[in-house]
């Protein structure tokens, strides 16, 4: 396991660059985003997303949602209402997860036996280089083991994980992450927008956007 730390944002190009690769090879990361640190890999491969599973001793079957850099990448996976795109697009880049019909032909990763495709574009600097540089949805799953609180720093996280954390190849630490709560999530598989889960984006605001 790699560690590379994130001190001043002079070191957010290479990390993001030797991070890309990492996934690329079906590789793990263990990364900050802008509400907690998260276990990454490709959101469109099979066995990348198996050992997300594994880490976290999770059962397969529930729903993995995945980190994209614009909207322009969420709507190449999505199907997405034109009536609802201004909203979609003034909640990003934000902690705002949407749950879209995804388009067919994406059967692999994340969206395997689902019909939906779940993402966010994070509001995060390395977050956003990272996707840019990789080209392709990356998972978003908070790092923490199944049925327990999320950590907000990486030696407490690794050390929850315990021996599930030697699958993973790279850590991007970036120090402890203030308290935050976890992305809202909408349902946005119909006309009627639905709040799943209420998070750093207040019901309210999600009513007033979409009515």
């Amino acid at each position: 396991m790699d560690i590379v730390r994130i001190t001043t944002p002079a070191d957010i190009a290479a990390a993001a660059q030797k991070t890309a690769e990492v996934l690329k090879n079906g590789g793990v990361i263990l990364y900050p985003t802008d509400t907690i640190y998260g276990l990454g890999a490709d959101a469109l491969s099979d066995e990348a997303v198996d050992k997300i599973y594994a880490v976290k001793n999770r059962k397969e079957g529930k729903f993995i949602r995945a980190l994209v850099d614009s909207f322009e990448t969420l709507k190449h996976y999505a199907e997405i209402d034109p009536l609802l795109e201004k909203g979609v697009r003034s909640l990003i880049p934000g902690p705002t997860t949407f749950i879209f019909k995804k388009k067919l032909g994406f059967d692999t990763g994340t969206l395997r036996d689902i019909e939906t495709f779940g993402a966010r574009v994070p509001d995060n600097t390395f977050c956003l280089e990272l996707t840019k540089q990789y080209g392709r949805p990356i998972t978003a799953t908070s790092a923490n083991k199944s049925g327990l609180e999320p950590e907000h720093s990486v030696e407490k996280i690794l050390e929850q994980l315990g021996l599930e954390a030697e699958i993973i190849d790279l850590v991007i630490d970036a120090g402890v992450l203030p308290p935050s709560l976890p992305s809202t999530v909408v349902d946005l598989t119909s006309s009627e927008p639905k709040i799943l889960r209420e998070g750093a984006v207040s019901a309210e605001k999600i009513q007033e956007i979409f009515g």
